[in-house]
């Protein structure tokens, strides 16, 4: 099989094909990171990805190239390229999925399976779909659900396998090449759901529309929490115990960010438009809102901590990439928050396990320390934004008083113990929290 892109999704995807036993080649246009992975190491960081690598390059099955001919002769080819927001609008940017295509399409040959795993809009496949059958072979979408920090493990035990085919003998032929593809988390237990290609191609925005929309709800939560004195996350923990709800996805904080959840949605509600049922998910844009919202209540939090004004003062920022277990800071809600005070006049300084080389990339006009006692040395106040373990589990309030200078902490993620940290002679302030 060859998997066509190899950033985040198609990098680890093809690892975890080689790993399940399949002969894999991918291809990427950018010859350094075709080059980096040809040697086993990601230009990104991901769990387990590297290790990954250098056991199917060492097997074998597994190999790079910049030059889209060498997959010829695959049996499958994944279409895994990125779909970024366009440019001055909220729709998806389909001009690198066209573009694999057309220098694919030359190489195609007869009951070959084109497999889509991009996050496209509902209607792309069938725009697709005739250039290849041309060909002679066969589109099915089979969007991803991966993770980031958790990427390897969700593509080889995946929660749910979906394939979007037609509903004909090519069709047919298509999902069983899938099937066989993959073979092992179906014998683990995986549920492979067929549908229709458009049904595929609505799920995984349909997934990340409601994740997001439950993120966002337990925010607005924690605006009325702020007005009324209530703490949102017990309200959370009372309202997961309901089997209907549940507690993931129920913790209030900065929101999300990341180059998936705030794109995939705008780009969800724009299609929706161009169908003429925008009405349907008007609630988005409430949505998107809101979790723009908190990032601006973080800076309140921190600016009224001092008494109104935080020119000239110290401030540490706890994270950088958007989430944990990721190097990732596309559209991240720490990096937001740490422009946000410095341009108000603070003096701020970021520090993260893994995420400054793009961190200092996206915002050069911050400073970065990556060592964490050093970044928090003499601070007047700590933000904590991103919830790596670094600063949640293993930095104690005792042992942050020794190096800082103010106690001030805000919790931009409610995942510390704030009863600790005030006991301790800090100020402590969460979203949400009285």
């Amino acid at each position: 099989m060859s998997v066509i892109g190899c950033g985040y999704l198609g990098a680890v995807h093809a690892a975890a094909m080689a790993s399940l036993g399949h002969e894999v080649v991918g291809v990427d246009a950018d010859p350094a990171k075709a080059a980096a992975l040809a040697a086993g190491t990601a230009p990104f960081y991901e769990p387990g990805l590297d290790e990954l690598l250098a056991a199917g390059i060492g097997s074998g099955r597994l190999r790079f190239s910049t030059d889209v001919a060498d997959a010829a002769g695959s049996a499958v080819h994944f279409l895994a390229v990125g779909t970024p927001q366009l440019a001055g609008a909220s729709a998806a940017d389909l001009r690198f999925v066209r573009e694999a295509l057309t220098g694919l399409l030359p190489h195609l040959r007869e009951g070959d399976v084109v497999a889509g795993k991009s996050t496209v809009p509902v209607g792309t496949a069938a725009e697709l779909a005739p250039a290849i059958e041309q060909r002679g072979a066969t589109l099915v979408w089979n969007p991803e659900f991966l993770r980031e920090g958790w990427a390897v493990h969700d593509t080889l035990h995946p929660d749910r396998l979906v394939v979007g085919a037609g509903d004909d003998e090519a069709g047919r032929r298509a999902v069983r090449r899938l099937r066989e593809a993959y073979a092992d988390p179906i014998a683990e237990g995986s549920p492979f759901l067929v549908t229709n290609r458009e049904t595929a191609e609505l799920v995984k925005g349909a997934a990340n529309a409601f994740l997001a929309t439950k993120i966002s709800f337990i925010n607005a939560m924690a605006e009325i929490a702020e007005a009324s004195g209530a703490d949102v996350t017990l309200l959370a923990d009372a309202l997961g115990h309901d089997e209907r709800i549940g507690r993931r996805f129920l913790g209030a904080g900065i929101g999300f960010g990341g180059g998936c959840l705030p794109k995939d949605i705008r780009a969800f509600a724009a299609r929706a438009e161009e169908l003429g049922k925008g009405e349907a998910v008007g609630f988005l844009r409430e949505v998107d809102a809101i979790n723009l919202r908190r990032r601006a209540e973080a800076v309140r939090l921190v600016v009224e901590s001092f008494g109104g004004s935080v020119v000239g003062r110290r401030i540490t920022m706890l994270g950088a990439a958007f989430k944990p277990y990721s190097d990732d800071v596309r559209d991240s809600p720490a990096l937001d928050v740490a422009t946000r005070l410095r341009g108000l006049g603070a003096k701020v300084t970021v520090t993260d396990p893994q995420a400054i080389g793009n961190a200092r990339i996206a915002h050069p006009q911050l400073k970065y320390e990556q060592d964490r006692d050093r970044a928090i040395r003499r601070a007047d106040a700590l933000v904590l934004v991103t919830e790596w373990d670094l600063y949640r589990r293993e930095l104690s309030p005792e042992h942050a008083s020794t190096l800082t200078t103010g106690r001030i902490v805000v919790d931009g993620r409610n995942c510390l113990d704030g009863g600790a940290w005030r006991a301790a002679g800090w100020t402590y302030r969460g979203l949400g929290r009285p």
